[in-house]
């Protein structure tokens, strides 16, 4: 298992907006370049891609959750 961590600081958010269905939930395939989520930075929101493909085990973060550099957002299995 590994993780997907934050690039950047600022404020997670698992949906486009709040009327939304999450980007991505536990038990999900993601593929390469997928959007599994957003970090607002000075009201700039940043979409959260994924850079290789992997099934999503954990969520360690909720909406409107502060992140810092290098903070775990997602627990994953690799294929």
């Amino acid at each position: 298992m590994s993780t997907v961590d934050a690039q950047m600081p600022g404020v997670f958010y698992r949906r486009p907006s709040p009327e939304a269905d999450p980007y991505i939930e536990p038990g999900d395939d993601v593929r390469p370049g997928q959007t599994i989520g957003l970090i607002e930075v000075m009201k700039t929101f940043n979409e959260v891609k994924a850079d290789k493909a992997f099934r999503v085990a954990k969520i360690l973060l909720d909406d409107g959750e502060e992140v810092d550099v290098g903070q775990s957002m997602f627990e994953v299995d690799e294929p």
